[in-house]
Formats: structure tokens, sequence, C-alpha cells
């Protein structure tokens, strides 16, 4: 399980591809290595993936074919940025909301608009399936970062990004026409379809 607090952001180093499987390399920053090692768990743009080799700051990770068709992680390239997160630990305070690593869809940046501090993002939702999960001001995961869903128009969503955001995470150089991963509250995925399920047998 993550939090949605970002703690690096790091770059692509390499991609090995095969046929349905790629295998990259990013360039971790010190202070995370100590913590991880082969066969740990860490979030990369939100989608939790096994560390396969650390070769001194160089850690890799493979993506299988479910990865690549429903994540944007199939499109990246060398150089590009991706936000990272560690597990949170129990015994410790939880920051953001509960995010389990598995990506429900993508999304499409729409619209961004800037102030003098901060910005505002609309992203359309790739798949309108998941459009009765989306709650304004609940919770939501933009490529591993947690966020507030500011406000809805059906398969758009609007989200607001604070300095502290733009200058620690991805989402501060996102672009428009740029896909990014989509997590949605496990808990709210959850009581609707329990909710749905019980109602459907009445």
């Amino acid at each position: 399980m993550f939090s949605g607090i970002i703690q690096a952001v790091v770059p692509v180093h390499t991609i090995y591809e095969e046929l349905n499987f790629k295998t990259y390399v990013v360039i971790f920053p010190q202070h995370l290595l100590s913590n991880i090692k082969i066969g740990s768990s860490i979030s990369n743009n939100g989608c939790c993936l096994t560390v396969i080799t650390i070769q001194h700051n160089y850690v890799s990770f493979n993506l299988i074919h479910e990865t690549l068709k429903l994540t944007n992680m199939g499109i990246l390239q060398a150089g590009d940025l991706i936000n990272v997160e560690e597990p949170i630990k129990y015994h410790k305070k939880i920051e953001g909301h509960l995010m389990t690593g598995h990506i429900d869809c993508t999304g499409e940046i729409k619209k961004i608009i800037h102030y003098k501090k901060n910005k505002t993002i609309w992203i359309k939702m790739k798949n309108k399936y998941y459009q009765k999960y989306i709650i304004q001001k609940g919770s939501i995961g933009i490529d591993g970062v947690s966020l507030t869903i500011n406000k809805v128009l059906g398969i758009y969503i609007r989200i607001c990004l604070i300095p502290y955001t733009i200058k620690k995470t991805t989402l501060g150089t996102r672009k428009i026409g740029d896909i990014v991963n989509i997590e949605i509250d496990f808990f709210v995925k959850t009581i609707t379809n329990t909710v749905e399920r019980i109602l459907s047998n009445i």
C-alpha cells in the first residue's frame, strides 16, 4: 500500500523491449536506495512494480502486457521522469490517502489553467465505466500522487495543484495531451461495488 506522497522524481535511463514485455531502468537517489532491495515493491507513476535488479543507483523493473496496456508505463521513453514512492509503514503516520498501486485506467490532460502560484488541470477519463466512482471532494491518485477531486463534469475531472505538488512531482511539468495513470479511491470502489451487488440480489 502507498500514500500518494511522492518521495522522489527520477529519470528513466534505459528501456529494453521484447514482445509484450519491457524492462526499464531508472536512476534512484541515494537516500532511497538504503531502504530497497531486490523484490521490493515501489510505486512508479502510481503502478506497484517489483524491483528486479539494483546496480549502484540503477534500479530496474519489468512491465508485462497488462501493465503496458492499462497504464502510461508503456509509452515511457528514456529521459522521461516518473514519480516514485516506497510502501507505507503501518506504524507511521499516513499522509495522503491509501492507494494500492493498481491502476484502474488512464486519462488525458485536456486543459491546464495557470495561476500565479498554482494550477488547475482538467483530465478526461479514458474509461467511462469508472465515472460512477468519481466523487467531488473525494480522493484520487494521478500518476501516483494523492489528490482531491475539485470538480466533476461527466468523465472530466478537475484537480488543483499547490506549489509543493508542482515542484515535487511530475504533474508540474505535464502538458495538454499527456496521458496520466488514474487510481480510484479503493474504499469508494469497494463500497459502491458491494452496494450494487447486494441491491442486484434484492
